[in-house]
């Protein structure tokens, strides 16, 4: 009785943002194309007619999937480029050490699969884009405030994200006996004119 119970009020407390997140999981282990209703249900132990109490079919799903993912990833970088007057410099250097350091597998499963979806979906592609314009103006916007004209503040945020992106994808033990002091380098070169302007 008691389990039947705890199952029910577990189904009960189910909402739309529990489906939204528990697709974002499968999405990151089989893709857009393995991100199907049955499949999700299951994972969640309830019914199909479940899912349908709060999506309209599987496109609202997907578009939900792509909404939040969005929110997030803005969020993030928006929180994370936010500097005092002052302390842009430090705020950069902060930003290429969070963004470089081992990035969560199952993070850079969800990116890498959203980024995969956007290769073959326009709606998908313009999410994407969004956030990556988004990133890249407000590291852009971290350069600026540390003095760097326009020109050089928009190569260098793009230097910056191809370099985080390039590095997370990279198994660099072997190349190096230390990474740290690589990747410590790597930063000063990225945010050398940032630091002579500032």
């Amino acid at each position: 009785m008691e389990k039947t119970t705890r199952s029910t009020k577990a189904r009960a407390q189910l909402d739309r943002n529990a489906w939204i997140l528990a697709a974002i999981e499968l999405l990151a282990t089989g893709g857009v194309s393995g991100l199907r209703v049955e499949l999700l249900a299951k994972h969640l132990k309830v019914t199909k007619g479940s899912f349908y109490w709060h999506f309209k079919d599987r496109n609202d799903l997907l578009q939900a999937i792509l909404s939040t993912w969005k929110e997030g990833r803005i969020r993030d970088v928006i929180k994370q480029t936010r500097a005092t007057p002052g302390n842009e410099l430090n705020q950069l250097h902060h930003v290429i050490e969070v963004y470089s350091a081992s990035r969560s597998r199952k993070g850079m499963m969800i990116e890498l699969a959203v980024r995969d979806w956007a290769r073959h979906d326009s709606a998908a592609a313009a999410v994407v884009e969004a956030v990556d314009t988004a990133r890249l103006n407000c590291t852009r916007t971290l350069f600026l405030d540390c003095g760097l004209p326009e020109a050089e503040a928009a190569s260098r945020s793009l230097l910056l994200y191809a370099y985080v992106f390039g590095a997370s994808l990279m198994f660099c033990g072997r190349y190096s006996d230390d990474v740290a002091a690589l990747k410590k380098d790597i930063a000063g070169l990225i945010a050398t004119s940032a630091s002579d302007a500032a």
